[in-house]
């Protein structure tokens, strides 16, 4: 089993398929993405008791990653989604709960995300989470941090999943005028509320929710979140120490 298993990642990766026909024949809007077909892309949508529904194009990669592309009105421009900010900017009033929240559309019915097969790959990212996004100590990486607005004092949240968003927030922090306008991936302002502290407190660490930043949990550098073309020290004395 455990072979087959191998087998199954293994062609997906290389392309040849990511869910069988049987899996997805009832999904609305399926379709195969990609040069190599590394992602499938459904229509997806959360639903806001106040706004409606807010639908938008789902995809999800053979890397675990998931993508949202917003189309809850013509002119929005709302790309590249994580499944929580999707849910965020759908309006939805019980948010944090994007699994149950997001729905498809299978067989002319909404169904909650997880009770799809469309998780499965983002399940094994996360299973080998302990494994694979350790740095070389073997610590665990990459809990959400917060960068503090110069204009209103307010705390935002930066979720740190994936170099791309490691990059986002290494260089937030390093601008000394940074401010809620310049938030990379969710449109704020300064006149939005900061988060409650009893939510502050989840840091979305793999190991502890709630995570203090302890030694077991916080990464102190790897090649994730330390960049070769930054000219900060922090990047730099990282870039030297790996060389061989």
């Amino acid at each position: 089993m455990e072979n087959n298993g191998v087998e199954r990642e293994a062609a997906a990766a290389a392309g040849v398929v990511m869910f069988s026909e049987e899996e997805v024949r009832e999904i609305s809007g399926f379709k195969k993405g990609g040069a190599d077909d590394d992602y499938v892309e459904v229509t997806c949508g959360c639903t806001s008791h106040r706004y409606g529904d807010a639908v938008g194009r789902l995809r999800v990669f053979v890397s675990g990653d998931l993508e949202i592309t917003c189309e809850c009105t013509p002119g929005c421009q709302e790309d590249k989604l994580t499944p929580a900010a999707f849910e965020k900017h759908s309006g939805r009033e019980t948010a944090r709960k994007w699994k149950n929240n997001l729905w498809v559309i299978v067989n002319g019915e909404k169904v909650p995300l997880y009770k799809t097969p469309l998780l499965k790959y983002y399940s094994q990212a996360l299973k080998g989470a302990n494994r694979s996004h350790r740095s070389q100590n073997g610590r665990v990486c990459h809990r959400d941090e917060f960068v503090r607005c110069t204009m209103c004092n307010k705390e935002r949240r930066f979720r740190l999943r994936n170099k791309d968003e490691c990059r986002m927030y290494h260089d937030a922090l390093a601008d000394e005028n940074w401010k809620c306008a310049d938030m990379p991936y969710d449109k704020v302002t300064c006149e939005y509320d900061e988060e409650r502290a009893s939510r502050r407190v989840y840091r979305g660490c793999s190991r502890s929710p709630t995570c203090k930043g302890c030694t077991s949990c916080v990464c102190f550098g790897c090649e994730i979140c330390r960049f070769s073309d930054c000219g900060c020290q922090t990047c730099i004395d990282f870039t030297r120490n790996v060389k061989p």
